[in-house]
């Protein structure tokens, strides 16, 4: 953290967060400055303690710098932040160590000499100075407690910061082809996207949700060709179903509507469509020249306006299927686009002209390509077949210039693992179209592997064989699949456990935070049963009465979920919010269960400041599942292990 030697003092005030900085070490007289956090509401807690720490360091050093007679940088860098373990306090700072050089001194020499020119602060209760020479601060139950009040007087927009009106990011994420029903390998980018655009839109970013859908091309000739054969089958010329079509039973579901809405309008005789086909991978051929011939052979023999209704047919039902699933498992978008239009409405052509004119094609062998290699890319693209056809990644080109010309400020995709290469590629396109790469965010999500019996679940859409998101929300519920896709990195591959997933017990992550919030509703449930109520402002004024241990960890647990909100959207990392519930849920039932503590008790005040404390972390507990999609039940049976 950089601050100015002379820079200010900050006092801060734990009941109402005001913040006052006044000038130290100026000539002159001391004006004074109010510093205004509107923008950034909730982090006024988190940020005044930051501050807070930094200007007592800075004090210090000034002190030490006098004494020493030494210069420092006006604005020396170090860091104040979060200890890993709480047996070390709170925060820590590591400004010993990178300044001990300047000052001539050993690292804990240095320390103690900051430790004993720190300023009086009624918001640190303790200093001490760790290993080779950090300083640790634990802070006061004074600061601790201004949680409270900020916690129940934000309710729900706690941890959530005012929209920045300059940035605005359109974010990509699940775009499965419409070749299938969503599988559980979906489920987790859907689950992953649709967190972190919650959490992007917490820290104060504008954030737009996008669908690509992949309505152009090879694969859906091949999803329309496996229907119409299907449809044949129905109309009593079954054929031989080729080795690279789609097998699952939902191609038979779409064949059936087909068969039920036009009759037996696209029938042709079995002889026409086989007739002199190149054989297949099982007949000692290639299954992609018989596909493609295939592919042909239905194009001709329907006609291209008749193709295009068998065509429109199995894209609309399987797109509305998959608009339905990511409904049912709480992932809603802004927008749904079509890949086909970037084609009719001359995008395309645009964005390869737009590289021209810029310098950034050249013809070779009869195709046109682009000087990706100029801008990092390990290998030049091509943009234009020798046949005249765009390639996909003039659609990718295309689709990247559209988001810009939209007017957003930012466009991230959320992509399996399995597209690595995407993130020089898109990055050059970016470049070469005049973009600034760095607007352009490819974030990758590892697969996710079902264990079910212990044994991996194998998937292969092709060969219909997989567990789709639907069968996964019907044995597990939506709540677990959400909670379980995110309560790892995204960066790690997940190994997904069907038994613990439907457990009811407290090795079942989800299962123990959810129970934690509907916990605290049923506290207030007995209170209504004794005929007595929450007088809020009463256990406001009590506050100071929350003491013991649980109360105080539970106060800093609460004091961490802006700064975990933030970092989570820093890092692209939704599973911090996951392990941060699962630590606050931990501490509510320790508190419940092991300190003896007695919520409802007889002495008014203390009641109501205990359960001022208990509406507290259900908020908290509420405000963070929301963000990862999963629901905040009131009630809940528990079943021990």
């Amino acid at each position: 953290m950089r601050r100015s030697l002379a820079a200010c003092r900050l006092d801060v005030n734990a009941n109402d967060y005001q913040i006052t900085r006044s000038t130290v070490g100026c000539s002159g007289p001391r004006a004074q400055l109010r510093c205004c956090y509107s923008a950034r509401p909730y982090l006024l807690a988190l940020a005044a303690v930051k501050e807070h720490l930094n200007e007592l360091v800075m004090q210090a050093l000034l002190d030490v710098r006098r004494k020493q007679r030494v210069e420092l940088p006006e604005t020396p860098e170090f860091v104040i932040e979060r200890t890993r373990q709480r047996e070390h306090g709170d925060f820590a700072t590591n400004a010993a160590l990178v300044l001990c050089k300047l000052l001539g001194m050993q690292p804990r020499d240095l320390a103690a000499a900051i430790v004993a020119h720190l300023p009086p602060s009624r918001h640190v209760e303790k200093v001490t100075i760790a290993g080779p020479g950090f300083i640790n601060f634990t802070l006061s139950k004074s600061c601790l407690l201004g949680t409270l009040r900020r916690v129940l007087e934000r309710g729900e927009a706690y941890g959530v910061v005012e929209p920045d009106e300059n940035e605005h990011y359109t974010v990509e994420f699940v775009s499965a082809n419409p070749t299938g029903p969503l599988h559980v390998g979906h489920g987790r980018g859907a689950a992953f996207g649709a967190s972190l655009t919650n959490i992007l839109e917490a820290c104060g970013i504008r954030v737009q949700r996008e669908y690509y859908v992949n309505d152009y091309g090879r694969q859906m000739d091949i999803l329309a060709t496996s229907v119409w054969l299907r449809y044949l089958e129905l109309t009593g010329n079954p054929l031989r179903f080729p080795d690279n079509g789609y097998k699952g039973d939902y191609v038979v579901d779409v064949a059936r509507a087909l068969k039920h809405a036009h009759g037996d309008r696209f029938r042709r005789s079995p002889f026409e469509v086989t007739a002199d086909l190149p054989p297949d991978e099982s007949q000692g051929g290639d299954k992609e020249i018989h596909v493609d011939a295939l592919i042909h052979r239905a194009r001709s023999l329907l006609g291209a306006s008749e193709f295009d209704v068998v065509y429109k047919s199995a894209l609309d039902a399987l797109l509305a299927a998959i608009r339905d699933e990511l409904l049912a498992f709480n992932v809603r978008y802004d927008q749904w686009f079509s890949e086909r239009s970037l084609a009719d409405s001359g995008a395309v052509g645009r964005a390869i002209e737009r590289l021209t004119r810029l310098g950034h094609m050249y013809e070779k062998d009869g195709a046109k390509w682009f000087r990706a290699t100029t801008f990092g890319d390990e290998k030049d693209r091509v943009v234009i077949r020798e046949n005249g056809a765009t390639t996909y990644f003039a659609s990718d080109i295309a689709y990247l210039l559209n988001k810009f010309e939209r007017g957003y400020t930012h466009a991230m995709y959320v992509l399996g693992a399995d597209h690595h290469g995407y993130i020089a590629r898109l990055k050059a396109a970016a470049s070469g179209l005049g973009l600034n790469p760095a607007r352009v965010e490819i974030v990758l999500v590892q697969f996710a592997k079902l264990f079910k019996d212990g044994k991996e679940v194998s998937m292969g859409k092709r060969e219909g064989n997989f567990v789709t998101l639907k069968d996964l929300r019907t044995e597990v519920g939506t709540d677990a699949a959400r909670f379980f896709y995110v309560m790892r990195s995204h960066e790690q591959h997940l190994d997904f456990d069907l038994q613990l997933a439907k457990s009811q017990t407290k090795d079942n992550p989800v299962y123990y935070v959810q129970y934690a919030h509907a916990r605290i509703a049923s506290v207030f449930r007995q209170l209504a049963e004794r005929r007595l109520s929450h007088n809020r402002s009463a256990g406001d004024a009590a506050r100071q009465q929350l003491s013991n241990q649980h109360e105080l960890e539970l106060l800093n647990m609460m004091l961490r979920y802006p700064e975990t909100v933030e970092k989570a959207g820093e890092q692209r990392a939704p599973h911090l919010i996951a392990n941060y519930l699962r630590e606050l849920a931990s501490a509510l039932h320790a508190y419940y269960d092991g300190s003896g503590t007695k919520v409802l008790c007889e002495d008014d005040d203390l009641r109501n400041a205990r359960l001022s404390l208990l509406l507290a972390v259900k908020q908290v507990l509420s405000n963070g599942l929301k963000l990862i999609g999963v629901s905040a039940p009131e009630k809940m049976e528990r079943q021990e292990a």
